[in-house]
């Protein structure tokens, strides 16, 4: 018989719905059940891309020895981090105040029935191995420390939640005058751990970090620094041209386990790829490099060819595995291609995703990176460089139908309102800066999608799944939605997602802000009790909340001449402040917004005959602004009085900072050097 989880949306919990052990999801029943009882709550946290988390599954939960003991002595609670983010954010602190070490997933933790951890650890083997004690005689070891040893978990309990709550921005009480010396800082921060070789910030495994690439090309935009550009740039260039980028299949992998970019972990989420997709149509606005074009143009075809659900939102990732092997789909042999294509074909294609070379994943199988560009390929074999390009094309459209027929690496079909959220703006800035109108078509589907969905009378939840909505959205749900309909606002403005975002920005500020000591917290006023409550302003994989609400209000508080909006943004900002001076590389996000508060963003209004209007919009959208916001609103009426300017026969813009702008523009040329002098009306 199926046990309780059967029952849930999550993909990654229904994995583990016919496992022998009695699970539960997160649940009052099942806290009540542990303090009825007086055992002790194994708590396993993981996502259904997860690698090790599927081994541990098949290594001990799927093993009814093993089982037993669990059922004998815990109540066992399975949560998906990517459902339960508050949980997941409080037990990885927790783990690491515990054994001073990071953590990952899966995550083990132990708690007490008031949900206090007591013990943890990440992936455990069932039998001792990798230095790692065997989970079936380990969990019998904990089982006897919570009868035998109570006194010392109590205190040690009370010890982990007087860390907890000392983490998090903590307010001196006076007065805090904002600057731009975290902007600065963080720009040193990055040129100390940047790769020069590689690209890409720190050492192996080697993460994309979006945040601090865009914060780089802005800082570049803003001051003209041209570390911060190059660091950019060469960094997504590398990226590119590496196998953390899926080169037959477009979308980019979690991460690279290597320095070079060559090997990932082969996950593909939702949320890595919206902000690397706006990215990279960013670089192309900003340098023309061809090469930016294309990596975005295959992204975001991934998305809506693989990602994209028939009603409109975008499912969550794909697994690393395939026949519980990691990278199987992915992965060649030279054999294996060079029977598929032409002699002429592999002559290209050998040498330039390095078939020619030893094997580079696992000693016997080959990951397509691009080795060597085509540009060096063409003169060694004589070729003319468009006839090795076709040859290319020719080679990889094998190579794409062949890894089709394999058997697909599992797809995570919930739908996340905050990941959803990331791939919206993303879409709708590539289809502005590419002229891709099918691209914003996507994007306006998925807002659709979570409007319908995910928003019941006025309130965000945020996951759907097979037509079930629920769990309270959090503050990231919120803030990335509400920077994603901005963004989608510029691509195509439409009323009923401006209302949507002013919606989303009420219950920020009534059911997330702290007005007294300033911030949001992760988790809404009226969220269930826990034993932590955190404002998160670093920047992890996905950008921090605090920084995309002040972001997010700081726009619309300036678009719309709103103050509660920009006040709320800027008391976020005051309280992160101190720690964004001591820490500023790891607040990119929250600089973004330091950055507009400091110097307001433009808000470009377009008025007049929509085909005029049109063109003057994609104009500008092919430039690199990113302090800029600009609106098509063309003839339509019923605005807010911010954007109701007056129509003519003719276009005109109006650009504004802040309450000052300047006179109607009624010349395109003028209207492009005026957004791109950067000069303050």
């Amino acid at each position: 018989m199926p046990n309780r989880l059967i029952h849930e949306t999550s993909p990654y919990l229904q994995q583990h719905a016919e496992n022998p052990v009695d699970w539960y999801p997160w649940s009052e029943e099942a806290l009540a059940r542990s303090k009825k009882e007086n055992k002790p709550i194994l708590l396993s946290i993981g996502y259904s891309a997860c690698h090790w988390c599927h081994v541990m599954a098949h290594e001990s939960f799927e093993d009814p020895e093993v089982a037993e003991v669990m059922n004998r002595h815990f109540v066992n609670v399975k949560v998906d981090r990517e459902e339960r983010p508050d949980l997941d954010q409080i037990y990885q602190a927790s783990h690491a105040l515990l054994t001073q070490r990071s953590g990952g997933w899966p995550l083990t933790m132990f708690l007490t029935p008031d949900q206090v951890p007591f013990f943890g650890g990440t992936y455990f083997p069932r039998t001792s191995r990798f230095g790692l004690p065997g989970f079936k005689g380990l969990l019998q070891q904990i089982a006897d420390a919570y009868r035998t040893r109570s006194q010392d978990i109590a205190e040690q309990n009370d010890a982990v939640l007087a860390a907890l709550g000392r983490m998090g921005p903590q307010s001196s009480g006076e007065a805090v005058e904002l600057g731009d010396r975290p902007l600065r800082g963080a720009i040193t921060e990055f040129k100390g751990s940047f790769d020069m070789v590689h690209g890409g910030l720190g050492q192996a495994p080697k993460f994309p970090h979006p945040a601090e690439l865009e914060l780089c090309l802005r800082r570049y935009a803003a001051t003209g620094n041209g570390d911060a550009l190059h660091m950019a740039l060469h960094t997504l260039k590398k990226m590119a041209e590496g196998g953390i980028y899926d080169h037959l299949g477009g979308g980019f992998c979690r991460y690279s386990v290597d320095q070079t970019w060559t090997i990932p972990h082969f996950e593909k989420m939702l949320y890595d790829n919206g902000p690397l997709l706006r990215l990279y149509a960013d670089a192309w606005a900003l340098t023309g490099d061809k090469s930016f074009a294309t990596v975005a143009e295959e992204t975001a075809a991934w998305a809506i060819g693989e990602m994209q659900s028939p009603a409109g939102g975008y499912y969550s990732s794909l697994d690393a595995d395939s026949e519980h092997e990691e990278g199987k789909f992915y992965v060649w042999d030279p054999s294996e291609v060079r029977a598929l294509l032409t002699p002429e074909e592999f002559a290209v294609a050998a040498p330039h995703y390095g078939l020619d070379q030893p094997p580079n994943f696992e000693n016997r199988h080959w990951h397509l990176r691009i080795v060597q560009p085509l540009a060096g390929v063409a003169p060694k074999l004589g070729v003319a460089p468009t006839e090795c390009e076709r040859l290319l094309i020719s080679a990889r459209a094998k190579l794409f139908a062949t890894r089709g027929s394999r058997v697909r690496p599992g797809r995570d079909e919930k739908i996340l309102t905050s990941w959803n959220a990331l791939m919206i703006r993303g879409m709708a800035r590539a289809g502005r800066a590419l002229g891709r109108p099918e691209w914003i078509d996507s994007a306006l589907g998925a807002a659709d999608f979570l409007r319908e969905n995910l928003w019941k009378d006025r309130v965000l939840l945020a996951t759907c799944r097979d037509g079930r909505a629920h769990l309270n959205a959090y503050l990231d749900d919120h803030a990335f939605l509400l920077n994603g309909l901005l963004e989608l606002l510029q691509a195509r403005f439409r009323a009923v997602d401006l209302e949507f975002a002013l919606g989303l920005a009420d219950a920020l500020l009534a059911r997330f802000d702290d007005r007294d000591r300033g911030g949001f917290f992760f988790t809404s006023h009226d969220h269930e009790p826990l034993i932590h409550r955190d404002k998160p302003g670093y920047d992890n994989a996905t950008p921090s909340g605090n920084g995309a609400v002040a972001l997010g209000l700081l726009r619309l508080g300036h678009v719309l001449g709103e103050s509660r909006y920009l006040e709320a943004a800027e008391r976020s900002l005051r309280l992160f402040y101190p720690a964004m001076e001591r820490q500023p590389g790891a607040f990119a996000t929250l600089s973004m917004a330091l950055e507009e508060a400091l110097s307001p963003p433009r808000t470009v209004v377009i008025r007049g005959p929509d085909h005029g209007c049109r063109e003057w919009q994609a104009t500008l959208d092919r430039l690199y602004l990113p302090n800029t916001l600009i609106f098509n609103l063309g003839t339509q009426t019923g605005l807010p009085s911010a954007l109701e300017k007056p129509g003519s026969n003719s276009v005109n813009a109006w650009v504004c900072e802040g309450v000052n702008c300047l006179p109607a523009i009624g010349d395109l040329e003028r209207l492009v050097a005026v957004c791109k002098s950067g000069k303050t009306i």
